[in-house]
């Protein structure tokens, strides 16, 4: 398979520890949120065009969670549920855990594993294994 670069630069596949992973680097965007949403929907278009469904790791430090980017992550997983595996999510204690509500309530139709991290090799240790 060859080895290309996803629109928000990383590398794809990624292989870690014998298993693959896709990572999502919305992190240190800030409170630039219209950024954070162009490279979302960058982002789906190049999900969606892949051929299987995906483990993926959602990098969120040093972006501001509000009520809008967490309503357009929950939009955005929506669309991408087909092609999502696996799904972690990384970032500061207090804005995961604000997330992690939101998606619970909000989003219940979600029926694929989610987990969520303050340590990123912990997030993609769980997406390889099983």
């Amino acid at each position: 398979m060859m080895i290309i670069k996803s629109p928000g630069g990383s590398i794809f596949p990624y292989y870690y520890k014998g298993g693959e992973i896709h990572c999502l680097k919305y992190g240190s965007f800030h409170a630039n949120s219209e950024s954070l949403f162009s490279l979302m929907k960058a982002e789906e278009t190049f999900i969606l065009g892949q051929p299987r469904r995906l483990a993926i790791w959602v990098d969120f430090y040093e972006t501001e969670l509000t009520r809008e980017v967490m309503l357009e992550f929950a939009g955005n997983l929506a669309r991408l549920q087909s092609h999502i595996r696996k799904l972690a999510i990384v970032g500061g204690y207090g804005s995961i855990y604000r997330l992690r509500r939101y998606l619970r309530k909000q989003a219940p139709q979600f029926t694929i594993p989610i987990q969520y991290y303050g340590d990123p090799e912990d997030a993609k240790t769980w997406l390889v294994m099983g």
